[in-house]
């Protein structure tokens, strides 16, 4: 057997496949950490919190999470929203 047969193929880590994956714009990230931070101070659960994020909403038109992930106004929109909801 030769030198290199001998040696172990080398293994990739879940992490490694992650590199291939989409990612978000680093604003848009920031926005995303931002309101699902004030959703869990809003909410009695984090249950409660996460049903509200990914949950449609007849007030917004869409999904909270997903609005305030896209745009600094729908970011605007979705936290008047916790607000008016306090």
């Amino acid at each position: 057997m030769t030198e290199e047969a001998m040696e172990k193929p080398v293994v990739r880590s879940a992490w490694a496949r992650r590199d291939n994956r989409f990612k978000i714009p680093p604003e848009a990230a920031k926005r995303q950490g931002l309101i699902t931070r004030m959703a869990l101070e809003s909410f009695a659960t984090k249950d409660e919190a996460i049903a509200y994020l990914n949950g449609e909403c007849i007030a917004l038109a869409g999904r909270p999470l997903d609005l305030a992930t896209h745009s600094p106004k729908g970011l605007e929109q979705v936290v008047a929203d916790l607000r008016n909801r306090s």
